[in-house]
């Protein structure tokens, strides 16, 4: 056999573990037997390799038997990070038993659930498919007796399977009767007086090896990763049909049948991430210090010379950080929801710590174009539509207050939360080096010369506070710390929700809604080359908005060399009313900061009660009135109508 690939060395195991390197004994099987029925966690190395691991108990086994030749070592991973499987040596000293173990397991979870299914995978040879162009085209041979030929756990299988894509091209699937469907020149491991009387169930598959090439056997661990993450969905779609159908089990949804325990490389990934996320603070980085006095030389030369914007030193070395990241063993994580999260963190955090690089140049613009996109037509239209419009003007326009009194009613603010969960440590800072207001590591940080509208206060409490806050907080309570720290692309969301906030609390303008649309024109401005000065003067001739005011918005587009954040937050409100409108829940945007992107993940997460509720909720939602608009927002209230109510 080929040596242990990485992810079968670095799988890890608790204090319980006991290992039976050379045979499978009667007492082993009764112990592990013993131990499931009790429904505790079982992880057991076998005999050679080999490996079982059940979760907790549940009515199927994913089983990969190890050919005596031609293993390529990759295949069996399909199976990691599932909820209970079986890898085994296949060499004939073995099957005895195996065939004990994998009976006696059957036996148990059929009587406890009154049926059992065994699913066995193997790579496929290439004669098993038919031709099959271009050569990693997916392709999978379902193999089931004759008179499951039809039954919904086939015909669920098969079509899940079918959704399967490797660079655009679809898996091809077929479904064959057999009277062996388990693997080719193995025995079978359950007795057909165990099948009949206990109700227990096979399904082989054979696999196209499209994440190896076919004629070197070197792997294509991109491909293996998409391969890996869409049989593991199309398992468990499979596993739910059957267990629904068949079982006395009633598992809520296809992911409650993922596993519920993690192993500790999890655990250490996720904190190494998270000390190289909180080694900096982009945001701060890349914000002038200097802004009011930047503001004040500007208008001194008539607004005919750019800006000179000065940036607090950088607490790194991005490049000795860099250095740090990729040391750390994304790939050896089995479960591939999470193995996708923490690589797309890593991407994200490569980006961010070469933007630091780059900072005050033409450079650190791309690298935001990479992180947030272009300003697309769509959005740019409902943009240009909001601007065209003048926003209504109040007799309350001219009253606001200091910032140090807005300190004062944020502070009481974070009480009220602290009252509810005393573990909630954030602060309030008056400071000249941010513009207007900044939510950093879960504190609020305000411009101390700012005047805050009063008929904004409240919105902007829901808005810093009731979101930001918040979700940071809530985040901490989570077992990943990336839901605090932000997984990638989470500013979209977090501001959409942020936005939506000031509309529940009543406190959403239409100058607010301008000003959102005027930051999405800036951008896209600035991608179409204009300098400083001419997005400034665009914004205040040709939009209406104040010197001041054009000014600010003009200096958080250009910050940093060309920072494009502040586009998502009319995107991210126009991409979180499409979600609760087509019935997407509120609370589930409360457990942290993530984006849209990654709601699939979320929920798949939180169905394998690996994720807990949020601590708190905000204020607001207390209120009627912002029910009441909440179940407008549900009905299907749009931008543009948002735009007509405010």
């Amino acid at each position: 056999m080929k040596e242990p690939t990485p992810a079968q060395k670095a799988a890890q195991t608790p204090p319980d573990h006991l290992s039976l390197a050379q045979e499978i004994s009667e007492s082993s099987v009764t112990a592990i037997i013993k131990r499931s029925e009790s429904d505790r966690q079982v992880r057991r190395k076998l005999p050679s390799g080999g490996y079982l691991h059940l979760d907790r108990q549940l009515p199927f086994l994913l089983l990969y038997r190890c050919p005596v030749r031609g293993d390529d070592g990759i295949t069996e991973q399909l199976l990691r990070g599932e909820a209970s499987y079986l890898i085994a040596d296949g060499r004939k000293r073995y099957n005895a038993g195996l065939s004990a173990l994998v009976s006696a397991i059957a036996e148990s979870l059929a009587k406890s659930f009154g049926a059992f299914l065994l699913i066995e995978i193997w790579a496929g040879k290439e004669s098993e498919f038919d031709v099959i162009e271009p050569s990693f085209t997916p392709a999978f041979n379902i193999l089931t007796e004759r008179a499951e030929l039809a039954s919904g756990t086939t015909r669920i299988f098969e079509r899940a399977l079918r959704l399967i894509k490797v660079q655009r091209n679809a898996a091809q699937v077929s479904v064959n009767p057999s009277r062996r469907p388990w693997a080719p020149r193995m025995p079978c491991l359950l007795s057909d007086t165990l099948v009949k009387e206990q109700n227990c169930h096979h399904l082989g598959v054979a696999v196209r090896p499209v994440y190896c090439d076919p004629n070197s056997g070197e792997p294509f661990p991109l491909i293996q990763r998409r391969v890996h993450r869409g049989f593991g969905r199309a398992i468990r779609r499979a596993v739910f049909t059957f267990t629904r159908e068949q079982t006395s089990h009633r598992p809520p949804h296809f992911h409650a049948l993922g596993p519920r325990s993690l192993v500790k490389l999890v655990w250490k990934v996720d904190r190494e991430l998270a000390e190289i996320a909180n080694a900096f603070d982009f945001l701060l980085s890349v914000t002038p210090i200097n802004s009011d006095g930047a503001w004040t030389e500007f208008k001194r030369a008539r607004f005919a010379i750019n800006p000179h914007f000065i940036y607090r030193p950088l607490p790194v070395d991005p490049a000795q950080l860099k250095r740090r990241l990729y040391r750390i063993p994304i790939e050896n994580i089995e479960d591939p929801a999470l193995e996708a999260l923490f690589r797309a963190k890593r991407m994200e955090l490569d980006r961010q710590m070469t933007m630091l690089s780059d900072r005050d140049t033409r450079r650190f613009f791309y690298g935001s174009l990479q992180l947030y996109g272009a300003v697309d037509e769509e959005l740019l239209q409902t943009a240009s539509g909001l601007l065209e419009q003048r926003a209504k003007r109040g007799r309350y326009d001219r009253e606001s207050i200091s910032a140090s009194a807005f300190a004062e009613l944020a502070r009481r603010e974070i009480d009220y939360y602290r009252e509810l969960a005393p573990g909630l440590n954030s602060r309030v800072e008056l400071r000249d080096d941010v513009v207007s207001l900044l939510v950093s590591q879960g504190n609020l940080l305000i411009n101390r010369h700012m005047k805050i509208p009063q008929h904004r206060v409240q919105a902007l409490l829901a808005h810093e506070i009731g979101t930001h806050v918040l979700t940071y907080f809530n985040g901490q309570h989570q077992p990943f710390q990336q839901l605090y720290c932000g997984l990638p692309n989470y500013e979209e969301l977090q501001e959409g929700i942020a936005v939506l906030s000031e509309y529940l609390t009543g406190g959403l303008t239409q100058g607010r809604l301008r000003i959102l649309a005027a930051r999405v024109m800036a951008a896209h401005m600035m991608i179409e080359g204009g300098d400083f000065i001419t997005v400034f003067r665009t914004l205040n001739g040709e939009y209406g908005f104040s010197q001041r005011i054009a000014y600010n918005i003009t200096l958080r587009i250009f910050r940093g060399g060309g920072y494009l954040k502040d586009m998502v937050y009319l995107r991210g409100l126009n991409q979180l009313l499409e979600y609760l409108g087509s019935g997407g829940e509120f609370d589930t945007l409360l457990l942290g900061k993530f984006g849209a992107d990654h709601l699939g993940i979320i929920h798949e997460l939180q169905w394998r009660k690996v994720l807990c509720d949020p601590l708190l909720k905000p204020r607001y939602l207390e209120q009627p009135e912002a029910q009441q608009r909440l179940v407008q927002i549900r009905q299907g209230l749009t931008l543009q109508d948002l735009a007509i109510r405010v």
